[in-house]
């Protein structure tokens, strides 16, 4: 159990540092890096959490990015910065790279195979499987950053700010 927690939060934490090496990259400002950290970790922690609990990997990412969809907005009018700055850094980790490797090396593999190999089948079924893993990680990150993005309004969200103060 322990040996799980610490698996689950040392993957966290590179979640968090990725988040911040590629906010960094984009050139996000100074005062937002820790931020960017958090919510980086947090997203990285909703989604191996999840994961662990055996919950498919696609639905997984869906929630991981509608959580930093939905915390993006009210930090950014209480910072006062772009969204964007707290709500791409963080999903960049999430983007499934093991799944497009997998995908690319079957194609290539079933490109250079002979015709008669037996072995094409489990290649075809290896590119299917990645491939489409892949695509609906990635649309369920698109959906799950932006759709929280897009229904907050910059007014609502600053009511609700002000509503709490």
């Amino acid at each position: 159990m322990e040996e799980a927690v610490l698996k689950l939060l040392e993957v966290s934490m590179w979640s968090g540092i990725a988040a911040v090496g590629f906010g960094i990259l984009f050139n996000i400002p100074r005062k937002t890096i820790l931020t960017v950290f958090f919510l980086g970790f947090a997203a990285g922690l909703v989604k191996f959490l999840l994961i662990d609990f055996k919950v498919n990997i696609v639905l997984s990412s869906l929630i991981a990015a509608s959580f930093v969809g939905i915390l993006s907005s009210p930090l950014a009018h209480k910072v006062h910065h772009p969204p964007v700055v707290f709500s791409i850094p963080p999903i960049i980790p999430m983007i499934p790279g093991y799944y497009a490797y997998e995908t690319m090396l079957s194609i290539m593999n079933f490109t250079f195979m002979e015709k008669g190999n037996p072995q094409r089948v489990e290649l075809i079924e290896s590119i299917f499987f990645n491939g489409f893993t892949m695509l609906f990680i990635l649309i369920s990150i698109t959906i799950g950053v932006s759709l929280p993005l897009l229904l907050s309004r910059k007014e609502t969200v600053k009511k609700s700010l002000e509503d709490n103060s």
